[in-house]
């Protein structure tokens, strides 16, 4: 080669090293037809004709400018989705400022997991473009479209969604149709650095390519499920979304959300405040209050044990929004609060309430000791248990679970295989595998040990001690544990106006599901109305 000879021949540095450099220079060019050599250019070998063998190294598509600005871009959106996606993650615990989803925030993470997961795919396989890789990009950028359509089309998914699932969402599909757009590039970048420096498009695989191919197949196959699955369960929620509510639903803490609030019976007329037979106010348990006790008290209102009933549903349960976290069972009694003034509902009030609804309509009993003149407990959590409502090993649990609900696989299997209809999954015995369920009971779990024990504390040293107090108790359960019968005896002090305490004789924690459970309630609820 000239320009080796010439390396050889000179030596010495100063002068002679810059007409060294200079004369190579000079020959590079003569070399390339008078021109300064590029990237198309410099890696051929010298000699007419001359080309690389298909293993060397040098044959690659990260030779192409815009084959490496595209993997920067990549390594960009890979950046940018992360700290989205660290910034979903937090807000599941404690919403950041403008960014509260009125639904359960679960889809929005899924989203964007799915966006950091492909790019990281993408840069993993960068140099490996495949067809099966080209097939499924195409049809998961189609699948999330659809998606994104579908939050946007149904009004009451684009509202609890909010800004952030649709951006999430769009987000998403954007940078599918992005990773689509860079296989194809890289794919035909690596095709013309074949043809240009092996003079021919190489067909062939190397072992280690075709594990990769066969890799990325299997990650993309399961990978485009996930779309699939998503916009399954948003088929589902837009079909949910169209059972009304029964009642109204109301904007509590600065419209942030809505919460269902729905009230039976008429008001007498001509009868002031004072002289009203007080109203049934219902607080659930464990499960919307349509599900659980409200069958029975709505059997009491038909048969005239009681004149008037209202309930509600607690934030993530039934028709009712998320609310921001943290949430406490204190910042719910204020939500209810709020909702029955804006409801012009004010009382007298007799409370009924089951299970963990125990703690909420204890702290709104003791914020309302004018207007409460009876509570009843049917197997209520003592505040000595939130402990165990609060445990972080149920609240992974309930997190894991929340994390998985957009995949909705038990409710889709349950719609299509047994026939779940919208009243089982809105507020039946199916309620608890919707995401706003799950974010409303993970809400309930993180502040349990805390915030709520603290809030039940004070309503506790402050309750009315004259208040008219009846407590129901499982027989089930006093029998089974020790601890959760002690602790029944302890609610009956609540008040030092203890009407009855009965314990129903072969009644499970959801007293009202034996026929004498259901008559034994009734009899206490038209007492302590009565009475009232």
């Amino acid at each position: 080669m000239v320009s080796l000879w010439r390396s050889n021949d000179r030596g010495g540095t100063g002068d002679n090293g810059a007409a060294q450099s200079r004369d190579q220079a000079h020959d590079e060019e003569e070399y390339h037809g008078g021109h300064q050599p590029d990237e198309r250019s410099r890696l051929l070998p010298r000699g007419e004709g001359g080309y690389l063998s298909p293993d060397d190294p040098a044959v690659s598509p990260y030779n192409l400018f815009g084959i490496r600005a595209l993997r920067f871009f990549s390594v960009v959106f890979l950046c940018i989705s992360f700290v989205w996606w660290v910034i979903l993650l937090v807000s599941i615990f404690v919403s950041p400022p403008m960014m509260h989803s009125r639904g359960s925030g679960f889809f929005d993470f899924s989203y964007t997991t799915l966006a950091v997961g492909n790019i990281m795919v993408a840069l993993v396989f960068f140099s490996v473009p495949s067809t099966p890789m080209t097939i499924w990009g195409a049809t998961m950028t189609l699948f999330l479209a659809v998606n994104a359509i579908i939050i946007l089309a149904v009004p009451r998914l684009r509202v609890e969604e909010g800004w952030v699932g649709v951006a999430s969402a769009v987000w998403a599909t954007l940078i599918a149709a992005y990773l689509l757009f860079q296989t194809r590039c890289v794919g035909w970048g690596k095709r013309e650095e074949e043809q240009r420096l092996t003079g021919r498009e190489e067909t062939r695989r190397s072992l280690r390519e075709w594990l990769a191919v066969l890799l990325e197949t299997v990650i993309m196959t399961i990978t485009v499920l996930i779309p699939i699955l998503l916009m399954s369960t948003l088929i589902l929620r837009a079909r949910d979304a169209s059972l009304a509510a029964p009642g109204s639903k109301y904007y509590v803490d600065n419209r942030k959300y809505e919460v269902h609030l729905n009230c039976i019976g008429e008001i007498r007329k001509n009868s002031s405040s004072s002289d009203q037979p007080p109203t049934v106010l219902l607080e659930g348990g464990e499960m919307p209050v349509e599900h659980s006790f409200q069958g029975w008290v709505h059997d009491a209102y038909r048969n005239g044990t009681i004149d008037r009933y209202c309930y509600w549903d607690r934030p993530g349960m039934a028709w009712s929004d998320n609310a921001p976290s943290p949430h406490s069972a204190g910042m719910s009694a204020d939500a209810l609060s709020e909702a029955l003034a804006l409801a012009e509902e004010d009382g007298p009030w007799v409370v009924v309430s089951a299970g963990v609804g125990g703690i909420y309509s204890r702290i709104f009993a003791s914020r309302h000791s004018h207007d409460v003149k009876g509570i009843m407990l049917i197997d209520a959590l003592h505040e000595d248990l939130l402990s165990d409502l609060g445990n972080p090993g149920h609240g992974f649990l309930l997190w894991i679970r929340g994390i998985l609900s957009p995949l909705g696989l038990d409710r889709l299997a349950g719609a299509i295989f047994r026939g779940r209809t919208r009243e089982d999954r809105v507020f039946g015995k199916r309620a608890y595998q919707g995401g706003k369920y799950i974010k409303g009971r993970l809400q309930e779990n993180l502040v349990a040990d805390t915030m709520t024990k603290s809030e039940i504390s004070s309503a506790r040293n402050i309750q009315t001690p004259s208040m008219r107090l009846v407590v129901v108790s499982s027989d089930i359960e006093t029998r089974k544990s020790e601890r959760w019968a002690d602790k029944q005896k302890d609610l009956t002090k609540i008040t030092n106006n203890l009407l009855a305490w009965d314990v129903a004789k072969g009644a499970p924690h959801e007293v009202w599901q034996t026929l004498k459970g259901r008559t034994l309630l009734e009899k206490r609820l038209k007492e302590l109305v009565k009475k009232s």
